[in-house]
């Protein structure tokens, strides 16, 4: 009897102790409660406030989400930081720290490839080696970049299809970006006769090449021979085109081989 008498003496005075540290408390938690919904309402207006400005700066949704998420979380640690520091808990701060690094640790080695897409994307977004609407070429694929979001890239090909690339892929891989190029060179290869003149054909050939409006005539125009192979002399043409998207390529080589074809079939072996 005398020893449930003891145990139930200890409860209360543990009881009693607690109401009055609770009690003492009471400011202190009253007030790290008014600093945290204040730092809430702080770290929003922020968030809004920065995103606002960053995307008209940079012209970018992604880093205007990027940037806003990273300061309202700097705003909310602050406010905890405080917080803690009202209430005596600086322990608690070290212990919160500390958790913290190493979660963070563990989570990266769990989601190395997650992780590596964010920061691939932040990079991309912040360098901007390419921008929505630019036609590019990476990892096999050829298109038109429709989204660029902070763990893959969105890109419409030709052909109409959208391939969705992990931001991983395209930061560690080469990136053709065509929509900076200015210009790009068409290079062809054919064979005259030893009949032609072979002269005048060159002449009639860079002619041809010229008057293309494909053409871009602030770059030379080149039209040469290279070897002899069995009755026939090699041509090697080459010409600069204003038409960098691989589609308008392709046709500017279309037009370039018709001006070429009927140059040269304009030359008979009656003009040597």
């Amino acid at each position: 009897m005398n020893m449930v008498n003891n145990w139930l003496d200890l409860i209360w005075k543990k009881m009693t102790r607690w109401v009055h540290d609770l009690i003492n408390m009471l400011p202190n938690l009253l007030m790290a409660a008014l600093v945290m919904l204040l730092f809430i309402v702080l770290a929003r207006i922020i968030r809004k406030v920065s995103a606002r400005i960053v995307e008209r700066m940079s012209k970018s949704e992604s880093i205007s989400g990027l940037t806003s998420a990273v300061i309202y979380t700097l705003v909310l640690t602050i406010g905890l930081m405080i917080a803690l520091k009202i209430l005596k808990l600086e322990q608690a701060v070290t212990s919160m720290l500390a958790g913290a690094g190493i979660i963070g640790l563990a989570l990266g080695f769990a989601f190395q490839d997650l992780t590596s897409n964010f920061i691939s994307g932040a990079f991309i977004v912040f360098k901007r080696p390419f921008d929505i609407g630019h036609v590019v070429d990476t990892n096999g694929f050829v298109g038109r970049i429709e989204d660029i979001q902070l763990r893959a890239t969105t890109i419409q090909t030709r052909t109409g299809l959208h391939v969705i690339i992990p931001n991983k892929d395209i930061f560690q891989k080469p990136i053709i970006n065509y929509s900076l190029t200015a210009s790009r060179r068409v290079e062809l290869d054919c064979f005259v006769p030893d009949t032609y003149d072979l002269q005048a054909t060159a002449a009639a050939v860079l002619q041809s090449l010229q008057s293309l409006a494909d053409n871009n005539a602030a770059r030379s125009t080149e039209v040469y021979y290279s070897a002899i192979d069995e009755g026939k002399t090699k041509m090697c043409i080459s010409f600069w085109t204003t038409r960098i998207n691989p589609d308008d390529f392709q046709e500017a080589r279309h037009h370039a081989i018709l001006a070429v074809t009927a140059a040269i079939r304009k030359m008979t072996p009656a003009s040597v």
